[in-house]
């Protein structure tokens, strides 16, 4: 692997050198540790306190949930990219993007135990953008690491690695808010978790920093110019953005609503306990598919036909979720979404990689590509909320949910720089 010793001649070209099991161990546990700390909200925190403070609120609890997380997405849309951006432009001596791993997961630490005390609706929604803004520092850095240090042919096993960190972070991230036993004590534990996941990573390996000659001169104008990448200019990086975008909008649809799901169409007699059950059936079946998705890939050099079928059978078992609205056909569907999933996190993180335009840019364009994680946030509330209000509720949801899936499936062939 390359050090930060050999560095300020290689930090923008294109990696050669195979990384080690233990390079990617670590930044994997890193990534899954940020993901601890968005994920033990997203899934029963956050839902638990907006039950709590929507009484006399004058909203429901699914307004009040889909309020503060569309905000706390607005912020994220934001600072992914920003801080990619200034991750390409540090020249600090622990490198390019260490710094703000570091400085990230410790401002999501302390915005997670702030959103433990919170009072209220404002409260929650100020905790919850503080975590979005500090643990996406954090996660701007982590993948944009991937494109400077790992060779295009085993960015797709790297990328597997770094999916499987991803859902045992949403697996643990729920788990650790379950156990807890309460909301504080939920928070607390993921705040502890997301600090100290990332410490391998930044403690053991050096980060690679910019040669003197390749550090850009500093201009606001021009970096704010940088952070608009023209689909005519970059035709392949928009249409794997938005393929990216559609098919985390199905899921984001999908888990939005999961505990109300099955509180109130489905009547499970404990819903927190069986999103914690879905979650872990879905992170078994995904984390048998990641790496050997990836790996797959880089064995046979292509990306697309990878994305297009994970893709598909995607859409599948979301519409399974609108046709058997049982708890059997949810653990079925978690199941084969999982499955999908799973082929599609890493390749289709690779797929990304592949088609970045420039080397100096490399986490600015990823945090603009990351938007694409984090818009379907903003934008699945703002669908769902009246779906299931008043167009029809769950089943239309999930079947609204299905088609966008799809789409984004189908649109993977427009791509044309990359098989």
């Amino acid at each position: 692997m390359t050090t930060a010793d050999s560095a300020p001649a290689a930090a923008l070209a294109e990696p050669a050198e195979r990384v080690g099991r233990g390079w990617t161990s670590a930044l994997s546990l890193a990534n899954g540790a940020i993901w601890v700390g968005w994920y033990g909200p997203l899934q029963i925190l956050l839902a638990s306190q907006a039950e709590d403070f929507a009484p006399g609120s004058g909203m429901s609890k699914e307004t009040m949930l889909a309020w503060v997380t569309g905000v706390g997405a607005v912020v994220s849309l934001a600072a992914n990219p920003l801080f990619g951006a200034l991750s390409d432009r540090t020249t600090s001596r622990r490198g390019r993007r260490t710094p703000w791993i570091v400085a990230g997961a410790a401002g999501g630490a302390l915005s997670l135990l702030l959103l433990a005390g919170a009072g209220g609706l404002w409260t929650m929604a100020l905790g919850w953008c503080l975590v979005q803004l500090t643990l996406n520092a954090a996660f701007a850095a982590v993948t944009a690491a991937v494109p400077d240090q790992v060779p295009r042919l085993q960015r797709g096993s790297v990328g597997g690695w770094l999916g499987a960190a991803q859902i045992l972070g949403v697996v643990g991230g729920t788990g650790l808010a379950t156990a807890a036993g309460g909301v504080g004590s939920g928070y607390a534990a993921c705040a502890v978790f997301t600090l100290v996941g990332v410490l391998p990573y930044v403690v053991r390996y050096e980060d690679l920093r910019l040669a003197e000659r390749d550090r850009p001169v500093w201009s606001w104008r021009g970096f704010a110019a940088g952070f608009w990448l023209s689909p005519r200019r970059h035709p392949d990086l928009g249409w794997a953005w938005l393929t990216r975008f559609l098919m985390n909008l199905s899921n984001a649809l999908v888990l939005l609503y999961l505990l109300y799901y099955l509180r109130d169409r489905l009547h499970h007699a404990d819903p927190e306990q069986g999103v914690l059950i879905l979650t872990a059936v879905n992170g078994l079946t995904l984390l048998a598919t990641v790496v050997v998705g990836g790996v797959w890939s880089d064995r046979a050099g292509r990306r697309k036909p990878f994305v297009v079928w994970s893709g598909v059978l995607m859409a599948v078992a979301t519409a399974g979720l609108a046709a058997w609205q049982t708890w059997p056909g949810a653990i079925v569907a978690a199941a084969v979404l999982g499955v999908g999933f799973g082929v599609f996190t890493s390749v289709d993180f690779a797929l990304m990689t592949d088609v970045l335009p420039t080397a100096g840019d490399r986490g600015k364009d990823l945090g603009i590509i990351n938007v694409a994680n984090s818009l379907p946030q903003v934008a699945a509330p703002v669908l769902a909320a009246p779906i299931v209000t008043y167009l029809g509720g769950y089943r239309v949801l999930y079947l609204v949910a299905a088609v966008i899936g799809l789409a984004g499936a189908v649109l993977v062939g427009r791509i044309r720089g990359v098989e």
